[in-house]
């Protein structure tokens, strides 16, 4: 359903947005855009929506170039943008309306598909109020019932869940989880939030400096590291540590320092094991075990952690 080859986007200036990057995304799949602030997600998307004009390479929706065939392309797609773009004076029920007008959806069905839509993102007791009253939260379950009025095929959801506070960001995780159960929609949705990549998409790419540096299954992603990693502060120079770790056999190739934290996948290996030979060099001066998370996955691949370049 979305097709991507080579795209890139150069600014003005010189400035290299995202460079050269490759991916393609089923049917029905729920597919992420994992990075940080920066990393050119937002630019892919405004490339995918025709918002943005590609410096290079070509992206398909539904078979249709984004750039030689703009709308057709938008007419099987709509997207969610990361800032809020809503009229705060109309009403909820008049904001989906004017939207199901200009996309032209039949006026005689559109008052049932904006209440089923309603229903679905639990809006059915908002909807005549003004959008000045609404919270963040359900301002963007609007955004998202204004986005599905057009019945899309590939939906875009640009850092849905951004300056929301934890638990109405969990209640919009759940709404967002249960539109594949309603509907075989497309779905490709930016995020710096880990658990949002792990809770909602099929496959993740790792996006970091404009590039793709991964693209995998969460699982698969995470079952690279193995299923435990030892991790450690070190004293002296963590280059050298980790050196030593590698040469002693504790740590392979897959291992990573980032400032005074040298992190070691153990696979095979016993955690046990692995600490008391890391007790018997003399490394660390505190030292734990932990499952894998998908921010060590970047770390690995980026030397960043993700929470903190967000």
């Amino acid at each position: 359903m979305i097709e991507v080859r080579n795209l890139s986007k150069t600014y003005p200036g010189g400035v290299e947005a995202v460079r050269r990057i490759d991916f393609d995304v089923g049917a029905g799949e729920v597919f992420g855009l994992l990075g940080p602030n920066g990393a050119g997600k937002s630019t892919t998307v405004g490339m995918l929506t025709t918002t943005i004009v590609p410096t290079d390479g070509t992206a398909r929706l539904g078979g249709f170039d984004v750039a030689t065939e703009p709308l057709r392309a938008r007419s099987i797609s709509s997207v969610v943008f990361q800032d809020a773009v809503v009229d705060r004076v109309l009403t909820g029920r008049q904001h989906l309306d004017l939207h199901a007008r200009l996309w032209g959806v039949d006026a005689a069905a559109a008052p049932a598909r904006i209440d089923e839509l309603a229903d679905a993102l639990g809006l059915a007791t908002l909807l005549e109020r003004p959008l000045a009253s609404y919270s963040g939260g359900e301002r963007r379950r609007l955004e998202i019932a204004r986005a599905l009025v057009s019945d899309p095929q590939v939906l875009f959801l640009d850092e849905p869940t951004v300056g929301l506070d934890p638990r109405i960001r969990h209640e919009l995780l759940d709404v967002i989880a249960d539109l594949r159960t309603r509907r075989e929609m497309t779905v490709l949705v930016t995020t710096h939030y880990l658990d949002e990549a792990e809770r909602l998409c099929d496959r993740v790419a790792i996006i970091h400096a404009g590039r793709i540096v991964a693209l995998d299954t969460p699982a698969a992603l995470l079952a690279g590291l193995g299923r435990e990693i030892v991790e450690l502060r070190v004293a002296g120079d963590p280059g050298s540590a980790l050196s030593r770790l590698r040469a002693r056999g504790v740590a392979g190739g897959d291992a990573f320092a980032v400032g005074a934290t040298v992190t070691v996948p153990l696979h095979d290996r016993g955690a046990g094991d692995a600490i008391t030979a890391i007790d018997e060099l003399g490394l660390a001066h505190a030292i734990g075990t932990r499952k894998p998370t998908l921010d060590d996955v970047y770390l690995r691949l980026t030397g960043d952690r993700l929470a903190e370049a967000a």
